[in-house]
């Protein structure tokens, strides 16, 4: 599904943040792990056209997508959810999942997407996405912006920071059922066990370059011996 050939990222004053990665992506659930500031939230904008790569190639489904924006990946089937997720003042969470679904989805279509994520839809529904809601909150309606498009491939840049434990729970079972209804693939910028738990692959990044692959039995060893367990295990809260 995904091709990354040669990746390579500097920044303005020759550092280079991502070095010569190249990865196969399939179907399925990976999350992308590794010690903070190695490169992994780079490396996802660059998935998303947020950023673009010095060198290298991207293939998606075959195709060259390196030079696309990102509204021309988005086309194509690619999501991006960020770590903060952004705040609309004046639309509604109904207009937001109409949207993303690109067209104008129903109050029981609306109702249906926003129980995937765990939010009782009289209360949400009609409510502006404005600085009122939580980040738990925001956090769910986004996954359900997602889930609204029906992507190829959705990616999300840490969606456990700056979220309670309680919440980070309910998305832990939101991602649990997307896993189990996959179309496509989830992929996951995450330090947390419980995520790496569900994936079907893991990608450990660091210092801008794949350390590792393969699933959490075959990875988790060496994170432990490395200490980086301490953070992938660590609460939040």
């Amino acid at each position: 599904m995904l091709e990354l050939k040669n990746i390579s990222y500097v920044v303005e004053d020759e550092k280079e943040i991502i070095k010569d990665v190249s990865l196969n992506i399939s179907e399925g659930f990976i999350a992308i792990t590794g010690p903070n500031g190695g490169g992994k939230s780079t490396l996802a904008k660059i998935i998303a056209g947020i950023i673009k790569p010095t060198s290298g190639q991207i293939l998606f489904d075959g195709q060259d997508i390196t030079d696309m924006s990102v509204t021309e990946r988005a086309k194509l089937g690619i999501s991006y959810a960020f770590q903060t997720p952004v705040k609309f003042k004046g639309i509604t969470v109904k207009d937001l999942l109409s949207l993303a679904a690109g067209k104008n989805t129903t109050v029981a279509e609306s109702c249906n997407i926003l129980s995937e994520v765990g939010l009782c839809a009289r209360d949400y529904i009609n409510r502006e996405v404005n600085a009122s809601l939580s980040g738990g909150e925001l956090k769910r309606i986004e996954i359900a912006m997602i889930i609204a498009r029906s992507t190829k491939l959705s990616i999300f840049d840490e969606p456990e920071a700056g979220i309670d434990l309680w919440s980070f729970n309910s998305l832990i079972k939101v991602f649990e059922k997307m896993h189990e209804k996959i179309n496509g693939s989830i992929l996951i910028i995450s330090h947390q066990e419980r995520i790496l738990n569900i994936a079907d692959q893991i990608i450990v990044i660091s210092e801008g370059k794949v350390k590792q692959t393969g699933t959490k039995e075959e990875v988790w060893p060496d994170l432990m011996a490395e200490g980086t367990c301490s953070v992938l295990a660590q609460k939040v809260g």
